[in-house]
């Protein structure tokens, strides 16, 4: 993937004396479905990818993508997504979350104790002593947050932070082997730096740090849902020889109504 991309990079008209590239790519260990070793992704796969991220309207959630064949609390994870968008008096900013579940933990939706009803979530063979693991807490989760306020890189960091706090509401229990992390940035056009501003002052428009908290609070919320919708849009899968199972909906909705999560 990493050669795809420079490969990618260096085609795209504008760059032609471009001289440096360093490929960044994120990675969820998905092993237990994946076969890893076969090195299955193509140059065209990832050039493919990179031209339909491009397109726009709602993002495809569930058994998709690098989501395919992730694990998380026990069930099939992975692509998730999920919005807010601040009031008028408040800036009017909109946050988007894109996660990728892999992790485990006790899932909890909306207090409601989810995984520990449906008998699933990481330790409980330890606990009670029977049967073997079918959550050992394993994976890593990346989270990538997008919004319009002209924030900057140290405010954007901040926000990233507070993913973490939307995904310890869910029940993850980030165990040891969990390499989590976000990633945050602005499309806010006076954020963009030029290349013919090397030399030259820049003039931008920041918010201020007293203007943050409601950028935190939907991030928290974003990340939350987004972890919800990745298990909620999972299909059972397949792969190496195992099968991991989609929450089940049915079971999962008479246990948030017997919590008065919902009506």
């Amino acid at each position: 993937m990493a050669d795809a991309l420079i490969d990618y990079m260096l085609a795209l008209p504008g760059n032609e004396d471009v001289e440096s590239i360093n490929p960044l790519v994120g990675e969820t260990n998905d092993g237990y479905l994946n076969d890893i070793r076969g090195r299955h992704i193509t140059r065209e796969d990832v050039f493919a990818a990179i031209k339909s991220a491009k397109k726009s309207g709602s993002v495809e959630e569930g058994s998709v993508g690098a989501g395919t064949g992730t694990v998380a609390f026990g069930f099939k994870g992975g692509t998730g997504t999920s919005s807010r968008h601040l009031p008028a008096k408040l800036g009017g900013y909109t946050v988007g979350v894109l996660v990728q579940t892999n992790f485990g933990g006790v899932l909890t939706i909306a207090g409601a104790p989810v995984g520990r009803e449906l008998g699933r979530h990481y330790l409980r063979e330890e606990l009670q002593q029977e049967g073997s693991a079918t959550d050992q807490g394993k994976g890593s989760v990346m989270i990538v947050i997008a919004t319009d306020a002209p924030v900057d890189a140290r405010n954007l960091k901040r926000m990233a932070a507070r993913a973490m706090l939307g995904l310890g509401r869910t029940g993850a229990s980030g165990s040891n082997g969990s390499g989590d992390y976000a990633i945050a940035f602005s499309t806010a056009p006076q954020m963009r730096i030029r290349s013919e501003d090397k030399s030259s002052l820049r003039h931008i428009e920041l918010l201020p740090n007293d203007a943050m908290s409601p950028l935190f609070l939907a991030v928290i919320e974003a990340t939350e849902e987004a972890v919800y919708n990745s298990l909620l849009r999972a299909t059972t899968i397949t792969g190496r020889g195992h099968s991991v199972e989609a929450l089940p909906l049915e079971k999962t909705t008479e246990i948030l109504k017997k919590y008065g999560a919902i009506k």
